[in-house]
């Protein structure tokens, strides 16, 4: 008797339905995500001020340098600074006023503390009184009233691209004959005293950019030479963007050709 033969055996694999449509719908949603962000982006820095397209565009323009440095506000909001120019000075001396507001005692000092946009830039004076307020009597050691108001004006003018210049003043009353010591000194090494304070609380390497010693050479109270006021410091930020002379003078008209 001849062998049964063996059942055939056929295995049906069932494919689904969408499988021939793989991933590609999750790239084409990804790709107008990205277009539509990139849309709203764009209309958003159409509408914002000009500083805030001056900061993006630095960005671009050097992302690992100079872009950081522009910034939409400064004083405490966790952002870098902005560039202080003539246009925007008024704002800097706004948010450093209110930044002085939270330094401990300030209500104390504050007539004793003065800024003012000038020409240079925002000046902060801080003025002494007859009893000192900022300094220790006849020498440069800044008392616990100048440090706090140095480091809180550091940690602000800190994140400015900013250049500092620190100056010292001196009333008329001289040191005693044949001293060696003078106000020349004592106004120089008190702005020295101020650049190391806020150097060491804010300020940025070679941020300072100059240390001027005026002894009693500028009074601020001219008609009262011995006036406490006249001894302070002056801390002033700069412009970034100063008035710059034509690097070349106009040619000389030609003489014209004779015929």
């Amino acid at each position: 008797m001849a062998e049964e033969q063996a059942p055939i055996i056929v295995i049906k694999k069932k494919h689904a339905h969408a499988g021939h449509h793989g991933g590609a719908w999750k790239v084409a949603y990804a790709d107008f995500v990205t277009a539509m962000m990139a849309l709203f982006i764009v209309l958003w820095l159409l509408s914002s001020s000009a500083e805030v397209q001056k900061a993006v565009g630095g960005y671009f323009n050097d992302p690992s340098g100079s872009g950081k440095l522009m910034g939409s506000s400064m004083a405490g909001s966790g952002a870098e600074g902005i560039a202080v120019s003539k246009d925007n000075m008024d704002k800097l001396k706004e948010k450093l006023e209110q930044a002085l507001k939270e330094v401990p005692k300030f209500e104390e000092m504050k007539e004793q503390v003065k800024l003012t946009v000038t020409g240079e830039g925002l000046r902060v004076e801080l003025m002494e009184t007859a009893n000192g307020m900022f300094f220790e009597q006849g020498n440069a050691n800044p008392s616990e009233n100048g440090k706090q108001l140095l480091v809180s004006l550091a940690e602000n003018m800190g994140k400015l691209p900013n250049h500092i210049v620190i100056e010292g003043h001196t009333d008329a009353k001289p040191y005693a004959p044949g001293a060696i010591y003078t106000n020349w000194e004592l106004s120089t090494d008190r702005a020295n005293a101020a650049r190391r304070a806020m150097e060491g609380n804010g300020l940025r390497e070679g941020q300072v950019k100059e240390l001027r010693g005026f002894a009693d050479q500028d009074l601020r109270k001219p008609s009262e030479p011995e006036h406490a006021s006249n001894r302070r410091i002056s801390v002033i930020v700069k412009y970034i963007n100063g008035a710059k002379a034509d690097p070349k003078p106009p040619a000389p008209d030609k003489p014209k050709p004779s015929h």
